[in-house]
């Protein structure tokens, strides 16, 4: 399956569960009240899923993989976040287990997406020894599409 939109990658798609899950827990109780952790993690939430959208939006393979390494620690911001949240007793173990590991099986996705972009990207284009750049930068395109289906 070739992706064509944002929307059709897995790592975007399995973030916006994150994403959901984590703005219906911080909607809850004392969870409610505590605007700046409650802030902070529906932010970092967000922030997976639009580093997916805004990387693949960039149109170049090394940016893509940059964006989604942001997205990695953003997933891994959340379960910190959510670690302060079981602390302070905002959310029940269920809810962080299932937090956390959507969070895990989200930045495992993210991870074998970033390693498939940026090994396709160093063998279309060799990095120039000097700037580190690919030697074709910035022409180069988006052209590796793959369904981690």
């Amino acid at each position: 399956m070739k992706i064509q939109r944002f929307e059709d990658l897995q790592a975007r798609q399995q973030a916006r569960v994150l994403a959901n899950m984590v703005y219906n827990a911080a909607e809850q109780g004392s969870f409610a009240k505590d605007f700046k952790l409650r802030n902070q993690i529906c932010d970092a939430a967000g922030s997976v899923m639009h580093n997916c959208a805004e990387g693949f939006d960039s149109g170049f393979d090394n940016e893509f993989v940059v964006f989604l390494k942001y997205a990695r620690r953003s997933a891994s911001e959340v379960q910190s976040e959510g670690c302060l949240a079981l602390g302070r007793k905002y959310i029940d173990e269920i809810a962080f287990r299932q937090i956390y590991d959507k969070a895990t099986e989200t930045k495992k996705i993210i991870m074998l997406s970033s390693l498939i972009f940026d090994e396709a990207n160093l063998e279309r284009n060799p990095l120039d020894s000097r700037t580190k750049r690919p030697l074709d930068y910035p022409t180069m395109r988006l052209s590796c599409w793959i369904s981690l289906t």
